[in-house]
């Protein structure tokens, strides 16, 4: 197959128009006409040779091939950038000095944003005051943030590993920590395993279901809440007991008590995933020796 050459305007191109779902927005976006961004995806979609975007009423929408190509265009540009900073940060202050500059993209999931990343993050601009690093929360169901990863949205993603959702296999990273799960209940009462049981969807992983199915005294969720945040906002209005890992458990709030679940004990592991590429960026590398250096979460109430 002979290669293909495509602009990094034309990646501009095919990212404006998935992000914006069609092409009048996408030009406006790109301070370009409709008709040039129509005229620029037909000349990606000839190089390449398939049809990248669904067209009709609705804009326009990637197809699976779209879709993958989009998450490349992503990585490519995200990869430019990280060019650009590291050669400027080597020019200015010459090789092995350890100064780091640019941006840095971080997905983690609400418990992770909350608890693991801040004293992390703290670390991070103190030795490396260049870099920008942003923090989007994405929910960890379905794609989740090893999605957000592999779609070119993020540079790293904090992701439970385990789960019914696999980490994408062009992906890499590692386990940080294994954080074990405790009951949690209104402070005081007699018998907590009696209450009923309040949950979210992103809290039971395909590790844990296993121990969860063998627990005859785990009811059916009755209460289902949006985030572990409002869990605990219930829990503490009396409205029930949850199971929960010990990042969700950093900080509980007045009137919950936390119970240990003994030595089966369900866990959950929770690590980083990120690019090949974007593994050997000066910035990925800083945060994940920090990320490296956090102490396990302690369960506990605040």
């Amino acid at each position: 197959m002979s290669a293909v050459d495509l602009a990094p305007q034309e990646l501009r191109t095919l990212v404006a128009v998935a992000d914006e779902g069609g092409f009048s927005a996408a030009a406006a976006r790109l301070g370009t006409t409709q008709s040039a961004v129509s005229h620029a995806v037909r000349g990606i979609e000839g190089k390449v040779g398939v049809v990248l975007f669904e067209r009709g009423r609705f804009g326009a929408r990637p197809t699976p091939a779209g879709d993958r190509a989009v998450g490349h265009a992503r990585r490519v540009l995200r990869m430019l950038q990280a060019l650009v900073a590291e050669a400027r940060g080597a020019g200015a202050t010459g090789v092995g000095t350890g100064r780091v500059d640019g941006p840095l993209r971080i997905a983690a999931f609400r418990s992770a944003a909350l608890h693991l990343l801040p004293p992390v993050l703290e670390r991070l601009a103190a030795r490396h005051p260049g870099i920008e690093a942003t923090v989007t929360v994405v929910r960890e169901v379905g794609p989740g943030t090893a999605g957000a990863v592999a779609e070119g949205r993020a540079d790293l993603g904090i992701a439970t590993f385990g789960t019914s959702a696999p980490i994408p296999p062009e992906l890499v990273g590692d386990v940080l920590l294994e954080e074990p799960y405790a009951l949690v209940h209104p402070a005081g009462h007699p018998a907590p395993r009696s209450l009923p049981l309040v949950d979210w969807t992103e809290n039971c992983s395909s590790s844990t279901r296993a121990w969860w199915a063998a627990q005859d005294w785990i009811p059916a969720a009755t209460v289902r809440a949006e985030d572990d945040g409002a869990v605990l906002s219930m829990v503490s209005s009396g409205l029930g007991m949850a199971i929960m890992p010990a990042l969700s458990l950093t900080r509980t709030p007045l009137g919950t008590e936390i119970t240990d679940l003994g030595p089966e004990r369900p866990t959950r592991r929770v690590g980083y995933v990120t690019t090949p590429e974007l593994a050997t960026t000066a910035a990925v590398r800083a945060l994940v020796r920090e990320l490296r250096s956090t102490a396990k979460p302690q369960v506990g109430a605040g």
